[in-house]
């Protein structure tokens, strides 16, 4: 499916470090397609409705804060973040993906919405600052 060989696969997957070499953006691509064919769609549609009506958690480690001088205890520096996120957030980027919103434009949207409920506190302080959130190490959404 995938037109590479077993060996191939096996060298994506390996637990050895030296030996991993990653798929390259075709592969990621026809990846990505067939698990999203085939995952089952029935739950898929339930999990998107119940993060666009309750809400999920972001989980991430990424440089994030406020563009502020050097310094600053909001200047941008890697940090761990856990963050209840509405499901506005969630319709929103499900909207994104859905007309075809690459990573970046879904990272835009995230950051918004972290600095207002992070940083802004759902609005109560900082407001017009610029929010910086880059180097993503990695993201986790749980629902519910």
């Amino acid at each position: 499916m995938l037109e590479v060989s077993q060996r191939t696969v096996q060298r994506w997957v390996t637990k050895k470090p030296a030996a991993r070499r990653p798929p390259g953006p075709l592969q990621v691509q026809a990846i990505e397609e067939a698990v999203l064919a085939r995952w089952q769609p029935r739950i898929r549609a339930r999990r998107r409705a119940q993060a666009e009506a309750e809400g999920f958690v972001f989980h991430t480690r990424a440089r994030f804060g406020f563009a502020a001088p050097a310094g600053s205890s909001d200047d941008p520096r890697v940090r761990w973040i856990t963050q209840d996120l509405p499901g506005e957030v969630a319709r929103e980027l499900f909207a994104a993906r859905d007309a075809g919103a690459g990573e970046q434009q879904q990272t835009v949207i995230l950051a918004r919405a972290l600095g207002h409920a992070y940083f802004r506190e759902w609005g109560r302080r900082a407001h017009g600052l610029h929010i910086a959130f880059s180097d993503v190490e990695f993201a986790d959404f749980s629902i519910g």
